[in-house]
């Protein structure tokens, strides 16, 4: 006997449809995490493969807890990694951010790594676990892939310079703007450059009709974030947890910048 289920909404059909999307940035490799998010009611989830651990085998734990509160999961792989892609959306990703996307090539490739023929290179399987073990008919499975979201961060002054071609690339659905690599790679020149090449990115996006995803540390900065159009609010939970137990931990805390070197 097969079980049927109803289908939930993708990400990419509430984007569409002009939602704003909360999410958690878990860097940390924790289910619990992920589940503690899910119960919160947070829409998605992003685990962070690019600066944490792209153990597969911890990520499908996580996409486990995930699916069982009905949370989407977007991972974040590294540079250039079209064969960790396959292994997440294989696991039932339902959208992948790459990083260091500095060109209309590299979208490209970004593209070409997360879908089927003809819109991309990705190989096809059914047996996996976004497959449904086998279950999933090969057309059904393509057109679930379809709603793979696709996200190009851009962390380069040259980057969001050429953000009208990188987000004018078919199969883009989102920018995220890396604003630590950005300041870095300008050299720390001070808020106000940063800020108007991240406005210019997500001039870019909205231009084109892609989302705009923000990266926030705390609850006033999402909910400005909101006001200001971003559709995928990302709230940065080491972050927001190393707030929360500084703030509980009292007066005399030490800042890191002040800790003995």
């Amino acid at each position: 006997m097969t079980a049927h289920r109803t289908p939930r909404r993708s990400l990419k059909q509430r984007l569409a449809d002009g939602e704003q999307l909360r999410g958690a940035l878990l860097r940390l490799p924790s289910e619990t995490l992920v589940e503690m998010a899910g119960v919160a009611g947070f829409d998605y989830v992003v685990i962070d493969c690019e600066h944490g651990p792209a153990d597969t085998a911890l990520l499908q734990q996580h996409l486990t807890a995930a699916a069982a509160q009905g949370t989407d999961v977007l991972v974040r792989v590294g540079s250039a990694e079209p064969a960790l892609a396959l292994r997440c959306l294989d696991l039932g990703a339902a959208g992948l951010i790459f990083p260091h996307v500095d060109s209309p090539e590299d979208a490209v490739r970004a593209v070409a790594a997360s879908h089927y023929p003809p819109w991309g290179e990705r190989g096809f399987a059914t047996y996996s676990r976004a497959g449904r073990f086998g279950t999933a008919t090969a057309a059904d499975h393509v057109a679930a892939s379809r709603e793979t979201l696709v996200v190009a961060m851009v962390e380069t002054q040259r980057a969001c310079e050429d953000a009208e071609a990188i987000l004018g690339t078919e199969g883009v659905d989102a920018v995220l703007v890396g604003p630590a690599d950005l300041a870095v790679d300008c050299g720390f020149p001070g808020a106000g450059v940063v800020d108007g090449l991240t406005a210019r990115a997500h001039n870019a996006a909205r231009a084109h009709k892609r989302a705009v995803m923000t990266i926030v540390p705390s609850l006033d900065a999402g909910r400005t974030a909101e006001r200001q159009g971003a559709q995928l609010v990302l709230y940065n939970m080491a972050h927001v947890l190393m707030d929360t137990m500084r703030a509980l931990a009292g007066p005399g805390t030490t800042d890191a910048a002040d800790a003995p070197a």
